[in-house]
């Protein structure tokens, strides 16, 4: 039930605004965290509500994700809880099943976001015991507020674009765009184009264009971990987390690398310099993903996909690197990565650090105090927020099925009074 209270503003002088108590836990975000969340907290009888501030679900994936964008991983460890794929779709889902996929986990588990709804603050009230959520809504930005209990912070790693100052960037004068806006090469046939990244988007941005004709040139800055997508017909991460289950992580690590060299060759020739820290302990410490490789190191070894140094500056239609060369370019694609954007509305320091992920490392970052939970941080993809989203629902269901039981003993008991009462 919408209500209204009336405030005073200096300037405003009185006005009124809308606000609501969440019966249950409120999610921001309705990507596959928030989603998840929202499933398994159906399937404890806890009633919920979602935010979400695009006008879909999963707006990384519908709206900034390149066209010919495909799992990385099997989908047996991409599915959320409850919901297993279709048995039709193939092992790497495209980018259009994915989101299939998860219009039709909407469907199934009653799960109605309301969109539009961009949070601007979020904190939580001592004297109330209580969080104060206060959103702007659609095009004529409705003040709106939301009171609840639980707050699940369903936001995930890649809120905002991160987008690097460089040196110049702003007189280039061509297209510059973020891997987050790419869809297709197609509009850069021909093009000379500088790829600023070299992770599993530049890697894949830089093949895309080479497919459509394009000059790609990919920067490399910095060391990276390239390893094939699968190992004799089977899934590298699968091969990877069967090989943990017996044997020591540094050895794990050794042995990819093996299989990398034996497969791909020795890549550091064509200027991807592997870090001396191996690439499961590299993630696990850092977050840093490895590269898997889908074809884009047959675009470096051909020469369709030029690799360079770090930039030094941007110039009119040109870039100059930190080797002194200089090279012409038509356009730039950033693949720079994202960003969480928690710490511009979560009035909270304790829970999160600066950087918007929870403070406490994997598995243990999931609950906070005070009713705040955190999914979708682990850096861990959608295995990680799987697992946090169930132990979320069971925290929240397991508090919510104690109370509902007083409550209807205490009901219960009241009746029963009012029937004797009656009696007399």
């Amino acid at each position: 039930m919408e209500n209204l209270f009336r405030l005073f503003d200096q300037d405003q002088g009185f006005f009124q605004r809308k606000w609501t108590l969440v019966n249950g836990p409120l999610i921001v975000g309705a990507g596959p965290s928030g989603l998840a969340t929202a499933a398994c907290l159906r399937e404890q009888g806890v009633p919920f509500a979602v935010l979400e501030r695009a006008e879909c679900i999963a707006s990384l994936w519908q709206k900034r994700a390149y066209d010919r964008l495909k799992l990385h991983l099997p989908k047996q460890f991409c599915q959320l809880p409850k919901l297993p794929f279709p048995e039709d779709f193939p092992e790497y889902p495209t980018k259009r099943q994915f989101i299939e996929y998860l219009e039709s986990y909407a469907k199934r588990f009653d799960i109605n976001p309301k969109f539009n709804e961009c949070v601007q603050s979020a904190r939580y009230d001592e004297t109330s015991g209580f969080w104060r959520v206060k959103t702007v809504s659609g095009a004529s930005k409705t003040e709106f507020e939301y009171i609840c209990r639980w707050l699940v912070v369903a936001t995930g790693e890649n809120a905002e674009f991160v987008v690097p100052d460089i040196e110049g960037l702003a007189d280039f004068g061509g297209e510059v765009i973020h891997a987050g806006e790419y869809k297709s090469g197609e509009k850069f046939k021909g093009q000379k184009v500088l790829v600023v990244g070299c992770g599993n988007s530049g890697m894949e941005v830089s093949l895309d264009l080479a497919n459509h004709n394009a000059s790609p040139s990919m920067v490399v800055r910095s060391s990276v971990h390239v390893l094939p997508r699968e190992v004799f017909g089977k899934s590298t991460f699968e091969l990877a987390m069967l090989m943990m289950k017996w044997l020591p992580l540094w050895l794990v690590d050794k042995l990819l690398l093996i299989l990398a060299w034996l497969i791909l060759g020795n890549i550091e020739k064509y200027g991807l310099k592997r870090p001396s820290t191996g690439p499961l302990e590299l993630k696990n410490s850092q977050g840093k993903t490895p590269v898997l490789d889908i074809g884009a190191l047959e675009k470096i070894k051909s020469g369709d996909v030029q690799v360079v140094p770090g930039i030094k500056r941007f110039s009119r239609g040109q870039v100059e690197l930190v080797n002194d060369q200089k090279l012409d370019v038509d356009s730039v694609v950033l693949a720079t990565g994202y960003r969480s954007n928690v710490p511009s509305w979560l009035q909270e320091g304790e829970f999160f650090s600066k950087n918007g992920f929870p403070k406490a490392p994997f598995p243990n970052g999931w609950k906070g105090k005070s009713g705040l939970y955190a999914v979708g941080f682990t850096r861990r993809g959608l295995s990680g927020a799987s697992s946090d989203a169930m132990k979320i629902a069971r925290d929240i269901g397991k508090v919510w099925k104690q109370e509902t039981k007083q409550q209807q003993k205490r009901t219960t008991a009241c009746h029963r009074r009012c029937i004797s009462l009656s009696q007399l």
